[in-house]
C-alpha cells in the first residue's frame, strides 16, 4: 500500500505540470490583460506597471519565472488585490469554501445514497418515479438557478433567512448555499446508488445470502450496499474537490468570501497570478481524492489490490 501511494504521488507531479503549462499560456492568450481598462492608462504608467509584474518579458521568460516561484508554494501578487499574495488570499478564503463544501457533500452523500437505496428497494413503484423524477430535476436544474429561486422564496418572500453574506457564520447564512451547492450532487448520488443498487440486488451472492436466510437490513446494508458504493466513491472525488474548493457560482451569488468567488474575480479581472493559484488548488484537491478513492476501492472490493 506505502509503495502504491508513493507511485500514486510521483505521478501526480507531471499531471500538476501539465495542469500548470496549460493554465498559463490559456491566460497569457486570452483577450485582453490585467490593465486593460476602458480608459486606457497612460503609456508610462502602463509600462512602468507592465514592468513591476513582468508582464514586459517574453512569455517563456514570464512562465519559466513563474513556474520557479510556484514549486516553492509562492504563487505571485494579485494584481487587484492589492498588498496581497495569491497564497494569503486563498489561506484566508480556503476556510470558508472548505467548511461551506464539506456541509454540502455530507448532506448530498448521506441524501442521494438514502435515496437511491430506497428507489432501489421499490424499483418501478410511485415512490420509485418519484424519487428519480425529484433527481433529475435536481441534475438538470443548474445551481445558478437554484441559488437564485431560494434567494427569492425563503429570504425575500418569506424573509426567513438571510439573503447572502457569511455574517457570523452561523446555520441560518449557510443553509441556502448549501442547499444549492448540495442539491444537484445529491440527485447525481440518488441516481448512481439505485442502478448500483439494483445490478448489486441481482447478484449471485445477494441471492445466496437471502437463501441461507439472512434478515433483508444485513443483505442490504452489509452485502449489497457495499458493492453498490463503487460508482458513488468514484464520483466522490472530483465532486468533493470542486465542492470543498468552492463553487465559483454559489459563492458569487451568495457572496460568501470562498475560493470559488476569487476564481471567478480573477478569471474576469485577468488576474493572471489569482487565477493560477486557484486551478493548481483544484488540481492538488482532485489528485488527492483520486488517490483517496483509489484506495477506498481496495477495502470495498476484496478483488482491489494495491500491490
Amino acid at each position: 500500500m506505502i509503495s502504491f501511494i508513493l507511485r500514486r504521488l510521483a505521478s501526480a507531479v507531471p499531471t500538476v505540470f501539465v495542469v500548470v503549462t496549460i493554465s498559463f499560456f490559456l491566460m497569457r492568450f486570452a483577450p485582453g490583460g490585467p490593465f486593460s481598462l476602458e480608459r486606457p492608462l497612460p503609456p508610462q504608467t502602463m509600462a512602468n506597471l507592465m514592468a513591476t509584474y513582468q508582464l514586459d518579458q517574453p512569455i517563456w521568460k514570464q512562465y519559466i519565472h513563474y513556474l520557479g516561484n510556484a514549486v516553492t508554494g509562492d504563487f505571485g501578487p494579485s494584481y487587484i488585490y492589492k498588498d496581497n499574495t495569491v497564497a494569503e488570499l486563498i489561506g484566508k478564503a480556503l476556510p470558508y469554501s472548505m467548511q461551506l463544501g464539506s456541509m454540502a457533500i455530507l448532506i448530498a452523500l448521506i441524501g442521494g445514497v438514502l435515496l437511491g437505496t430506497i428507489a432501489a428497494l421499490r424499483q418501478n413503484s410511485v415512490l420509485d418515479f418519484g424519487l428519480m423524477a425529484f433527481a433529475t430535476v435536481g441534475v438538470t436544474v443548474p445551481n445558478f438557478v437554484v441559488g437564485p429561486v431560494l434567494t427569492l422564496i425563503f429570504a425575500i418572500m418569506l424573509s426567513w433567512l438571510p439573503a447572502g453574506g457569511w455574517g457570523d457564520g452561523s446555520i441560518q447564512f449557510l443553509i441556502l448555499p448549501i442547499i444549492a451547492l448540495a442539491l444537484p450532487q445529491l440527485a447525481v448520488f440518488a441516481r448512481l446508488t439505485r442502478g448500483a443498487m439494483i445490478e448489486a440486488l441481482h447478484t449471485d451472492h445477494i441471492r445466496t445470502a437471502k437463501a441461507y436466510g439472512l434478515p433483508s437490513r444485513v443483505v442490504v446494508v452489509t452485502h449489497a450496499l457495499r458493492g453498490a458504493m463503487l460508482p458513488v466513491v468514484s464520483y466522490l472525488a472530483p465532486c468533493a474537490a470542486a465542492l470543498l474548493t468552492g463553487s465559483a457560482v454559489v459563492e458569487s451569488i451568495f457572496t460568501i468570501p470562498g475560493v470559488g468567488r476569487y476564481f471567478v474575480l480573477g478569471a474576469l479581472n485577468r488576474d493572471y497570478p489569482l487565477v493560477m493559484g486557484t486551478v493548481i488548488l483544484v488540481a492538488i484537491f482532485v489528485i488527492v481524492f483520486n488517490l483517496l478513492v483509489d484506495i477506498a476501492y481496495g477495502l470495498l472490493d476484496p478483488r482491489v489490490r494495491h500491490d
